[in-house]
């Protein structure tokens, strides 16, 4: 009996111990250095992480401090060795040896080459053209016979500078150029998660698969591994598959005690589930990450609760959708008192978000959940507390979208002049966010040729390396034929066309460059299109708003303006799309056509018809293509007629991949409705009609001819118009 109550003791002491080196979460300061194993010379300008999320470099000296936890795994990287890992067991200090780094450190160009490594690190994420500039620099020092190790180096660090800043596709480009020069399993993880990130799932699983089979991993690689297999299965919409990979990471992860990837994974599970609607299975998984999420920073739980709130209130479990809505509200006033950010991002160890989680937001998000529910008088307060935060935050996104919900609210309540005075707060909202949207543009526009030239420099190293070798060969060969046969002569013969073949290939490379900007720029043009399209649209509709206020016709103004605010909402969110369902163009199209004929009832009459054959919904249209011609048929065309006119929209098929549109009026045409305008009219071309061609001509130019427009007199005497819009399938 005694044996037994020892044996309970010492297995509870031994508990308690276990527990209070892996689960306390207190962090401390580990310090340390790294230097080379041979000669003890300091290794500067490594990367050195906690998974819990603090992030050093060491300096001159191969010195580092960092916080973190029992249990946490530290991660020595470094572009010159293979990454080291160390599991924390206590507050002790960690020095860390590499092997076969001394012969390197006392080469003078390499040294400048990591110097420059290094300062391209310390510019990664506040200056992009500083940052590539160094990584030029840095290849510059190799010169033309630079070791592959040291080329690869410089590429995995330019493909994590792209990444950092969200050009996944050059950042794809560099990574596979740095595995040409030298291939580790660390840097065929990197190019796997840059092909996630630019939705390449299929050469992500690949990739994968291919490193699992190969690759000798350490247990946090094969976490991120398994996350990765998940993330690629889970965008092929394979949700068995993603399930089953998030599983293995997430019992590698509890294993190893790993609890930022505890989290992660169990939200990711949870949401795969919620993706294949399982929605019991997905609410277990998220109560699991809420749970594990309470024991990290504040930050990973505001995260976590974020997003299992958006998955809730999708399914429409609107009470636990509350709750945690309440509870970030308290957990971000907790943090405001603790002088922390009041946009909270997430930590380094996880991906970063798009939007940041702040008051404002979940305020919006919580007057949502109560508008579903049917309880607007309660949603009323949370929604100007969410525009009142974002004004002095300067979030004009969620000032926008809360302003314009108001006047929705309002408008349902019946209270219309309320309705009318919050919409009129939206559309200068609207106006300044588009303003600012033109100008990231501009912006972005710039960015992205300072970005493309920058890398043609490092493209330009690379031919000339290449150039260099190919004269290399050509000298050495013309030595050769002094002294050398006739079958020395043909060898010469032969380099000649290999130099001739490696220049048609740069000249390739460079044509598919030229070709590859000039699709940037023409997405760019089609943004800046879109984005006058919308403001030219509003603001001609506006206007016929005034028909009904000059008459003091309230009862036609109200319904009027709350279609017209239907028909804006639509248009807005597709204005940021190039195609979009042809079913959604024609709702627009009819509410439209709707809206002006109760304008101009004794104007004119309309149909809208659709062959029955056609799908529809195997169509895709450019947003706002075909209203600016019905508009010029009424306004330019039926408004000025005496009798009663007529407006016909047909679409037919004409053959399996291709339908006409055809808009038909009998006004008085376009030579006699040109005589008709004023003097100062005749000065200015339709910005409508304008923004229209250049729409439709870029887009032929991307898409090989989709769209085709004809317009035509209806009549031989000039009255009437036809336009006819020939659209092809994708």
């Amino acid at each position: 009996m005694k044996l037994k109550k020892y044996i309970l003791l010492y297995l509870l002491f031994v508990s308690v111990i276990a527990f209070s080196q892996v689960n306390t979460g207190k962090q401390f300061t580990i310090k340390g250095t790294v230097k080379t194993k041979e000669n003890r010379n300091p290794i500067s300008g490594v990367e050195v992480s906690a998974t819990s999320g603090a992030i050093v470099y060491t300096d001159t000296f191969g010195a580092y401090r960092i916080k973190a936890e029992v249990g946490d795994y530290l991660l020595f990287k470094s572009l010159e060795f293979e990454t080291v890992e160390y599991r924390i067991k206590d507050d002790e200090d960690v020095d860390v040896l590499v092997e076969g780094l001394d012969e390197d450190v006392q080469l003078s160009k390499s040294a400048l080459h990591k110097m420059y490594l290094d300062s391209a690190k310390q510019f990664k994420k506040i200056d992009i053209g500083k940052s590539i500039d160094y990584i030029r620099v840095s290849l510059e020092q190799l010169g033309k016979r630079g070791n592959n190790k040291e080329r690869a180096a410089s590429y995995a660090l330019l493909g994590e500078i792209y990444q950092y800043h969200k050009q996944y596709d050059l950042a794809v480009d560099n990574y596979k150029e740095s595995l040409t020069y030298s291939t580790t399993g660390e840097s065929q993880l990197l190019l796997a998660n840059a092909y996630l990130l630019n939705k390449e799932y299929k050469k992500a699983e690949v990739l994968f698969l291919k490193i699992d089979g190969s690759a000798k991993l350490s247990t946090y690689k094969k976490i991120v591994l398994y996350e990765g297999l998940g993330d690629a299965y889970k965008g092929l919409k394979n949700t068995s598959k993603a399930v089953a990979n998030y599983t293995k990471g997430l019992d590698l992860a509890k294993k190893e005690l790993v609890k930022p990837k505890i989290t992660d994974l169990n939200t990711k599970i949870a949401e795969a589930y919620g993706d294949a609607n399982q929605t019991e299975e997905a609410v277990g998984y998220f109560e699991n990450s809420l749970k594990s999420a309470k024991t990290e920073a504040p930050q990973r739980a505001l995260e976590v609760n974020d997003r299992a709130a958006d998955f809730y209130n999708k399914n429409s479990l609107y009470n636990e959708e509350m709750k945690l809505r309440q509870q970030s509200l308290e957990d971000i006033e907790l943090l405001e008192s603790s002088s922390k950010k009041k946009a909270i991002k997430r930590n380094a160890v996880t991906k970063e978000v798009e939007a940041p989680i702040t008051r404002q937001r979940i305020n919006y998000k919580i007057a949502n959940n109560l508008i579903v529910q049917d309880k607007l008088d309660e949603a009323i307060p949370y929604l100007e507390e969410s525009i009142s935060e974002a004004a002095s935050e300067d979030d004009l996104v969620v000032q926008k979208d809360a302003t314009r919900k108001l006047s929705e609210v309002y408008d349902d309540k019946g209270d219309y002049s309320k309705a009318l005075e919050t919409y009129k707060k939206y559309a200068a909202v609207a106006d300044t966010l588009y303003a600012r949207k033109e100008q990231e543009i501009s912006r972005a526009e710039r960015l992205s040729k300072q970005i493309a030239e920058k890398q043609n420099r490092i493209t330009g190293l690379e031919k000339d390396k290449e150039l260099y070798e190919s004269k290399s060969s050509l000298a050495r060969t013309k030595q050769d034929l002094y002294t050398t046969t006739s079958i020395k002569q043909k060898i010469l013969i032969y380099a000649l066309v290999l130099g001739m073949f490696l220049f048609g290939i740069a000249a390739f490379f460079f044509y598919r460059s030229n070709r590859q900007q000039k699709l940037a720029n023409n997405l760019l043009a089609l943004k800046s299109l879109r984005s006058q399209m919308n403001p030219h649209f509003i603001f001609n509709a506006l206007n016929s708003v005034n028909n009904y206020i000059s008459k003091s016709d309230e009862r036609s103004a109200n319904r009027f303006l709350s279609e017209f605010s239907t028909l804006m909402r639509a248009v807005l969110e597709n204005s940021e799309e190039d195609f979009i369902p042809l079913t959604k163009e024609l709702e627009l199209l009819e509410l439209y056509v709707k809206l002006e004929h109760s304008r101009f009832p004794d104007k004119f009459n309309y149909t809208i018809t659709t062959d029955p054959n056609i799908d529809v919904a195997a169509f895709q249209i450019p947003p706002m293509l075909l209203q600016p011609y019905i508009e010029n048929a009424i306004w330019h065309g039926l408004r000025y007629k005496d009798e009663l006119g007529f407006l016909n929209i047909n679409l037919k098929q004409k053959n399996k991949e291709t339908i006409e549109i055809t808009i038909e009026d009998n006004g008085i045409g376009r030579k006699k409705s040109a005589e008709l305008k004023t003097q100062n009219q005749k000065k200015q071309r339709s910005k409508g009609m304008g923004n229209i061609k250049k729409r439709v001509s870029i887009l032929n130019s991307m898409y090989k001819d989709k769209v085709d427009v004809n317009i035509q007199d209806l009549n031989s005497d000039g009255s009437g118009t036809k336009v006819l819009l020939t659209l092809k399938k994708d």
